[in-house]
């Protein structure tokens, strides 16, 4: 494979031919902003099969697979899972640290936010933006002022919704002996530096094995999208790193609801309110 990493999306249209050049037979292009501006790219060389991560809210393109999840599908499993860790430690408060207000991050808190209430709904969460876009989600100094903030108010659960800042934040929950889940990674309950207790799972880089599968076999298609649904796709969704079988059982059967599309209504909610649609 040839590794093309962090393009700076004012060069995209530049590296993207280069590659197209090469005579390669697919080319994953991991971030909407590299993608953004070359569509024309993706029917001009219509030999490759492009594929990108590029999040739910990018618009189906001729000519480009591209990958999506639900944030709310996502949160609704993993406030729900914590609403069960709290049900265990007599704890009821989670502090939920973002970044800016951006609609995603309101997708993600009230989908979150509805999971935990489905538990018990006194449980209550608190969405936290330390800073500005785009920079806070890796603004370490602003996120621990919001965490010592939610710690002093009583929080029993943290949620580092964060990027570069997110580990940082990890392990003052570890030495506070909060709660505390993983934002997209699948690996965190084997991490032996630092300690989670659920997985929150939306990593690109877990789509690519059945994405390639799927192109490999001709059941991929370009021009739309390949959901990645908890309840479908083990990929996606919230798992405990050490829950009780009960526990465990009782995670399965809500992602399994919503994998049948039980919450359709209230996702369909959550996303108007958002997006303001």
């Amino acid at each position: 494979p040839i590794v093309v990493d962090e393009i700076d999306p004012a060069n995209s249209r530049a590296e993207l031919e280069n590659l197209a050049q090469q005579n390669v037979d697919l080319i994953a292009i991991g971030s909407e902003a590299v993608a953004r501006d070359n569509k024309d790219l993706f029917t001009t060389y219509g030999d490759i099969f492009w594929y990108c991560n590029c999040g739910s809210g990018y618009e189906d393109t001729p000519g480009l697979l591209r990958s999506a999840d639900s944030g709310a599908e996502l949160n609704i499993s993993a406030g729900y899972a914590t609403g069960l860790l709290l049900q265990e430690s007599g704890g009821d408060n989670v502090a939920f640290l973002g970044c800016c207000d951006l609609p995603f991050e309101f997708e993600s808190f009230w989908g979150f936010e509805y999971g935990l209430s489905l538990v018990d709904e006194t449980y209550t969460a608190t969405y936290l933006p330390p800073g500005n876009f785009p920079d806070d989600f890796n603004n370490t100094a602003g996120a621990t002022e919001a965490y010592n903030n939610a710690v002093a108010e009583g929080a029993d659960a943290d949620y580092p919704f964060l990027g570069g800042a997110h580990e940082p934040i990890v392990q003052l929950a570890n030495e506070d002996g909060l709660i505390v889940m993983t934002a997209g990674s699948s690996k965190g309950c084997e991490r032996d530096d630092i300690s989670y207790d659920i997985e929150v799972m939306f990593d690109a880089g877990d789509y690519l094995e059945p994405l390639f599968s799927e192109i490999l076999s001709g059941t991929a298609a370009e021009g739309g999208a390949r959901y990645f649904t908890v309840g479908i796709d083990p990929q996606v969704g919230a798992t405990f790193c050490d829950g009780t079988p009960e526990q465990v059982e009782m995670l399965a059967e809500l992602n399994t609801r919503i994998g049948a599309g039980e919450f359709g209504d209230k996702i369909f909610e959550i996303l108007s309110e958002a997006y303001g649609f």
